[in-house]
């Protein structure tokens, strides 16, 4: 089994073609409200306070200077002032004491834009908002020197500088999530799994062969761990089982074999590991077919076609992954 680690950061900005747009200065405001939606987003705050609600969530981020804010999905949402809900928290009333006026917001809006988004589920398994408080210490040097260039590159624009700015928002994208992961209070996710060194070499085996019949046994191997303590890292670190995990890897890869080539569904299922009852899978080949072309709408159906595409992957699990 090659050892060396899969690079599923790299692998997931690939799939849904995700890459950085451009950069907008917003400030200094004493009352806002920006709305963004359809994009992924970054919102680094310069001065002042601003709160992040996302649409149709309870969700609320209230941010300050030094913070970061990332929308890795392209959820939508809208930043605004703090002003008013300083002053419901303070009561409205007199304390006696002279209270500094807040500083204006002023903060840098980073845009990336996301080409199919229903490509991954590693985008779809990462959470709608990451904050990264006070991220100008020496921790993350990186974020500091990455946004001291994006602001050379504003203030001073040279020929080239669209594709500057746009590659040192990947690099940004790499590092929040980077960041992020590694911290101990983030929940469980793939980003944290691929970094754990006890469960890496897992989650590099799937991802480098995903149509192989892999048992827990097999790799809890790989990773020098006994079936039960590997079973039991994967599901705390990563938030699923392996054979779950597998399955969603699976799916991810027909879905590109479908959007990407003209084989059948049943070929796409055996090559993605889906080896029981293949028959069946056969039989659906050109139900799928019609369905890729939009043969079968049902009438208007205004799906993106990844989603669609990604549907008719579900299809092909034509049996149980093996434990």
């Amino acid at each position: 089994m090659n050892g060396e680690s899969y690079d599923l950061l790299s692998e997931l900005l690939r799939a849904v073609r995700l890459s950085g747009e451009r950069v907008s200065a917003y400030g200094p405001l004493d009352t806002f409200s920006v709305g963004f939606s359809g994009i992924g987003t970054l919102h680094i705050i310069e001065e002042g306070e601003i709160v992040l609600r996302v649409d149709g969530a309870p969700q609320v981020e209230r941010a300050g200077r030094g913070d970061v804010i990332l929308l890795p999905r392209g959820d939508a949402h809208h930043v605004s002032d703090a002003d008013g809900h300083a002053s419901a928290a303070g009561g409205g009333g007199a304390s006696g004491y002279d209270v500094p006026a807040p500083r204006p917001a002023r903060w840098l809006c980073g845009t990336f834009t996301i080409g199919d988004p229903q490509a991954s589920h590693l985008l779809a398994s990462l959470p709608a908002v990451i904050v990264l408080r006070d991220a100008r210490g020496p921790a993350l040097e990186g974020l500091e020197v990455a946004r001291r260039m994006i602001l050379i590159e504003m203030q001073s624009p040279s020929q080239g500088s669209a594709v500057m700015v746009a590659r040192i928002l990947d690099l940004l994208f790499i590092q929040i999530l980077r960041a992020w992961a590694a911290d101990a209070g983030a929940e469980p996710n793939w980003l944290a799994g691929a970094l754990d060194p006890r469960i890496g070499p897992a989650l590099s085996a799937i991802h480098r062969d995903p149509g192989r019949q892999w048992s827990v046994e097999e790799l809890a191997r790989a990773c020098c761990l006994s079936r039960s303590a590997f079973a039991a890292r994967f599901a705390e670190r990563v938030g699923k089982p392996p054979a779950a995990y597998l399955a969603h890897v699976r799916l991810d890869a027909a879905a590109e074999l479908l959007r990407d080539t003209s084989l059948p569904a049943g070929s796409i299922g055996e090559n993605v590991g889906y080896t029981s009852e293949v028959s069946a899978a056969r039989s659906s080949s050109g139900t799928a077919s019609r369905r890729l072309s939009g043969d079968e709408m049902h009438g208007q159906d205004a799906r993106p076609r990844a989603e669609r595409t990604y549907e008719t992957a579900r299809r092909l699990r034509c049996g149980p992954s093996r434990q």
